[in-house]
C-alpha cells in the first residue's frame, strides 16, 4: 500500500456511509495523531490505541447526531498525494469552507490543523481537509 493515509480517510468515510458506530484501522504514529486531532475539534466521539505484537490498530467511535442519526463528518478530503504533494507557508494557509471546517497539516512541530498552525506561525504539508 503506497498511501496509508488515504486507506485511513477511505476506512473512515466507509464506515460513516454504513452508519456504522467504530471503525477499526491500521496503526502508526502519523494517523494516531489525526485521530487526535479529530477527537479534539470534535469529529470523532472517542479512539483507542490496541497494541498487539504487529501493527496495532486504532479504534474510532464515530460522532452522530442522537436525534437526526447526521454524522459529525461530512466530508474528508485527501489533498497531498504520494504524486503531488501539497505544501502551504503560513501567508498561504488554507481555509476550508470558509474557516467552518478544519485542514489538518503535518508540520515540524507536529500534526496540527491550520488555524494552529497559523498562531504557531508555521507551515507544512497539507493532508486532508475535514467538514
Amino acid at each position: 500500500m503506497t498511501d496509508t493515509i488515504a486507506d485511513y480517510l477511505t476506512r473512515v468515510r466507509n464506515a460513516i456511509q454504513a452508519n456504522h458506530r467504530v471503525v477499526e484501522i491500521p496503526a502508526s504514529n502519523l494517523k494516531k495523531e489525526i485521530t487526535r486531532v479529530l477527537r479534539d475539534k470534535g469529529y470523532i466521539l472517542n479512539y483507542k490505541f490496541e497494541d498487539d505484537n504487529l501493527q496495532g490498530k486504532i479504534k474510532i467511535a464515530l460522532k452522530y447526531h442522537p436525534v437526526t442519526k447526521v454524522p459529525a463528518i461530512r466530508k474528508l478530503i485527501k489533498v497531498s498525494k504520494p504524486g503531488l504533494r501539497k505544501y502551504s507557508d503560513v501567508e498561504s494557509m488554507p481555509r476550508v469552507l470558509n474557516g467552518l471546517g478544519v485542514a489538518i497539516l503535518s508540520t515540524s512541530k507536529g500534526v496540527m490543523t491550520n488555524k494552529e498552525a497559523i498562531q504557531n506561525n508555521v507551515g507544512g504539508e497539507v493532508l486532508c481537509y475535514v467538514y
